[in-house]
Order: structure tokens, then sequence, then C-alpha cells
């Protein structure tokens, strides 16, 4: 079975893969108020991930919930941007505001099957416990490229034979000499009061299901600590923003069957243009940040990575705030948003690269243009020298794109000095759009619209030649624009 039939087979039948045999009897078969009177049964309530895949390894997060559902959300809305809650209680038990989730101790272990319906690896139990917020990390190795894979997560009690189940589904990565095509999609910037549904959440991520990706990358601020709803300025509340954000069913549909890549940005580290020294934000520091992001995202090692997607696509996501200099810092050869350890890292994985196609995956704009008053990025003049070199460095690599989160619109610009080509994709919901006027359009803009929503991008073999397209959606996938260059 090719690596397109067996996507096509598992994303249709994922809900009724084939049964397999379990001494425990499985909470999840049961009726609804069969599960609710089970209270020693831990669930699934804020989903899992299916992160970091490659071409033999993958890496699952999942978190233990004391509650089938979120709380549901009570609080009306503001009728402007961002759509901050009315009249919301910053002081309330957090255990009581809207959106959140209970944790729960336990015990966890995930299985996987091949497209045969073979158990291929069964881990090792992981116990949830609170000083982790009731989460896990599992590892999956040894996997083979280019094919697909069932995942089937248990959950129980300690000393308990009683499971709940969860199931999901991912191909790995093809080898680096295989000419296949590939679907990815990504989007930034989502606050959980930016809702489009106040049940299900946000309508990207359902458009961007139906799109069937091979893997999706967030390009940062996937949640925010330092806007109302709570401010999270401690620990319990900065957890809360993760545990509401992943509760919303658009995304734990969304990630049972699309494996994900995470990039930080500032508002899911801290505050707005945080950096290591700025904080705190209340009483919750820079590590406290640290912390946090590794608690929630599965990453087993540096924040900067690569992946190779088959003989055509090669990617790369860096890090944005773990090792920047200060923003009042004089601008030279010395300030830096990456650090020399990553610099040299980037460089010397694009030159060793014969990807056809090259992404660079980036929290903040490289090209823009960006407004006046922001300081942060490499688009600014605060970061003038290093943005200057990193421009000229990727306009020279063949075929080599800038694909970027952070800005509250979509756009696609190129560079005038340098011809460089950097596509925004926009935030994730049409209340998140500010902080750039329509009517201006610079000569940088190819293409420039303030709505909500995400980028698609493919890489086919189109009558022997390979082609890379980019194509911004509105939030219910509607194609707005489309920019495609031939290898």
């Amino acid at each position: 079975m090719n690596l397109n039939n067996r996507r096509k087979f598992f994303k249709k039948v994922i809900a009724g893969l084939v049964s397999f045999s379990i001494a425990p009897k499985i909470a999840s078969e049961a009726s609804t108020l069969e599960i609710k009177k089970r209270a020693e049964v831990p669930y699934f309530t804020n989903g899992f991930k299916i992160a970091e895949v490659d071409s033999n390894t993958t890496m699952l997060w999942t978190r233990l919930c004391s509650q089938a559902e979120p709380n549901p959300v009570r609080h009306e809305r503001i009728d402007k941007v961002f759509r901050h809650p009315i009249d919301f209680d910053e002081n309330q038990e957090v255990n009581k505001m809207d959106g959140a989730v209970g944790g729960a101790e336990g015990m966890v272990r995930a299985l996987v099957k091949d497209e045969r319906g073979g158990t291929v690896f069964t881990s090792d139990w992981e116990e949830t416990l609170p000083a982790n917020d009731y989460t896990a990390k599992i590892p999956i190795k040894d996997l083979k490229s280019g094919h697909a894979y069932q995942i089937i997560l248990e959950a129980k009690k300690r000393g308990s034979n009683e499971v709940n189940i969860e199931k999901g589904s991912f191909s790995t990565a093809p080898g680096k000499n295989d000419k296949v095509p590939v679907v990815l999609t990504t989007s930034t910037c989502q606050y959980f009061w930016s809702f489009d549904e106040k049940t299900r959440g946000f309508h990207t991520y359902d458009s961007m299901a139906k799109l069937k990706p091979d893997f999706f990358v967030h390009t940062g601020d996937y949640i925010y600590y330092d806007k109302p709803g709570p401010l999270a300025k401690n620990f319990e509340k900065a957890r809360h923003k993760w545990h509401a954000m992943n509760g919303w069913p658009s995304l734990r549909d969304f990630f049972k069957n699309v494996p994900i890549y995470m990039i930080k940005d500032d508002h899911d580290l801290l505050k707005d243009d945080a950096y290591r020294g700025k904080g705190p934000y209340g009483d919750l520091t820079f590590q406290d940040g640290v912390k946090l992001w590794y608690e929630n995202v599965p990453i087993e090692d540096k924040p900067y990575r690569t992946v190779r997607w088959g003989k055509d696509l090669q990617f790369w996501m860096v890090e944005g705030r773990e090792y920047r200099s200060p923003n009042d810092m004089e601008d030279g050869n010395e300030k830096s948003i990456w650090g020399k350890e990553q610099i040299d890292w980037f460089t010397k994985s694009v030159d060793e690269s014969d990807a056809t196609f090259k992404l660079l995956f980036t929290a903040t704009p490289v090209v823009g243009p960006d407004r006046d008053g922001k300081k942060d990025n490499h688009a600014n003049s605060n970061f003038k020298h290093e943005g200057a070199w990193l421009r000229r460095y990727l306009s020279a690599k063949k075929n080599m794109f800038v694909v970027n989160g952070d800005r509250h619109w979509q756009y696609v610009s190129k560079d005038l000095e340098t011809g460089l080509m950097e596509f925004g994709s926009g935030p994730v919901s049409d209340f998140h759009v500010q902080g750039w006027d329509a009517e201006d359009v610079r000569p940088e803009h190819q293409y420039l619209n303030l709505i909500g929503g995400f980028l698609s991008i493919e890489v086919d073999r189109k009558l022997g030649k390979p082609k890379i397209s980019f194509k911004h959606r509105d939030v219910y996938g509607k194609e707005m624009h489309e920019e495609s260059f031939i290898g």
C-alpha cells in the first residue's frame, strides 16, 4: 500500500478501526452514564498529541483528567478584537473557570499497530502526577519510514484493571530519497476567548482536518498568558490556559490524526516580547514559563530541530526566545535572536541539505514588513544586523522559503533587496485579526488580507518536476491566494 493510500485508509476508517483484544473492560465502550459513574477511570479530556514525527520515531503527549468534559463557557464576550470575557472574576477558583479541566493521577500507556493490525510497540505504564500537571510523554522508536500506524492510548487508576481508551493515527516521514507528495498546514496566534463556536472552538482546525494533512506546524502563541480570562500570573492559572485550549473538541479531534510540531513565542512563555531577564509576569518567572512549555509540548531535546520529509522537502523550526539578547541591547554583531549555537547548527544543516525545497518555520517575521513600534523580530530595526545577514543567507539557498507566525494578518512578502519570500499564515480566528491597515499595501506585499485562517503547503511532482504550492485559506478552508514554484 503506497503512502497516499495508507493516509486515505487511516483517515477514513479511524473511527471504526479493527477492534483488538484486551483483558480489562474498556470504559469508553460503555454508555456515557456508565462512564460518569466510574470515578476511578481517568479521562482524555485534554486529548493527546502525536508529535515530532520523523522517519522512525515520534513522541506522544497526553494529560489524564478527572472530568469527562471541560467546564462550559459561561461568560459573554466584548464585541471587538480578541473578544475578552465580560465581568470575568480573575480571583475565582481556577477549577470553576470557563474551560477548566481537572487533572487526575493515574497510569497511561501507548500501543502502536501497523496497517495490518499487528502491535509493533507497547510502552511501559507511565504515571501521571501533580508535579507535572498529570501529563505524560511517551517516546516511540524503531518505526518504519513512510508507514501508517494506529495509536491506542490506555488510561487507568493505579491498582485498577478498568481502562479508558483513545485512538488515533499517523504516518511516519518517508525516506530522504522517496519522491512522495506531502500536504501540511500551519497557523499561529490563538486565544481561548477568540473562539468561533462556544462548544467546539475554532473553525480553522475543522477546516484543516478536511485536507487530511500529513502534519501541522504551530508557529507560536498557542496560548496567551497575558490576556484576561484569566491573566496567568501564577503557575495554576498558567496551567489552566493549556487545559482550556487543549479541551476544545476541534483541537482534540484534529490532533488524533494529524501530527504536530510546536514552536513557542512570547505569549505562551511569559508575556509580550518576552526574553530571559525581562520577567516576571506577576509571580510567573521566565524559567517557570520554560518549565510549563516543556510540560505541555512533546519535545525531547533541543527546541530547534529539522525534519526531512522525502526527497523534496526539509523543514527547520527555530527557537526565538530562550537564546535571544535583550530588546534594549544596542544593535550590532553580538545582538541575536537565535544565539551562536543555534545559528551554527542551522547554517550547517541547511548547507548539508539536498532537499528540493527548504522551509524555515519561525515564530516571528524575517522579511515583514512589520509595524514601526515592534522591536522583537528580524524585520525590525532592533535586530537589523542579524536580520540583514539572515535574509542574505536564506535568499542564497535555492528554493528556500520562510513561513512565520506572530502577525495577526495573512500576507506574502518578497524582500526588495534579496528576493526572499515569506508567508505569514495569519491567526487561527477572524476575531484575532488586528495590527495592520488593509489599505497599507507595501511594495513587498504579494498578498495582504486581514483575515484569520491558515496556510496549506503542498509538495508534489507534476510531469516529473517537483512543485511547491502555498495556499492561504480562510477559517472555513476557502482558498484566498496561491503562490507556486517549480523546483
